[in-house]
């Protein structure tokens, strides 16, 4: 069964040695129209609950790259 993107992010924050609260001020700081709380991060990760607005805004405060993509079988095309 895939990880969910709360689980991945959760795997990428210990791989950091972050935490919660790291990642939410990592996020504040590089996008300070879009700053969050380390409880509502918190609570975005249980209920898996992100935009893809957010899980890109939260690649780059992990210092990674977010690519979402659909292939289709037939073809293999990526959309």
């Amino acid at each position: 069964m895939p990880m969910t993107a709360g689980e991945r992010i959760t795997v990428l924050i210990k791989r950091r040695g972050w935490n919660i609260a790291k990642l939410a001020e990592s996020i504040s700081v590089m996008f300070p129209d879009h700053a969050t709380s380390p409880q509502n991060l918190a609570n975005k990760l249980r209920r898996d609950n992100f935009t893809e607005q957010e899980l890109i805004r939260i690649a780059q405060a992990l210092g990674c790259t977010y690519k979402s993509s659909f292939v289709m079988i037939d073809t293999g095309e990526e959309v």
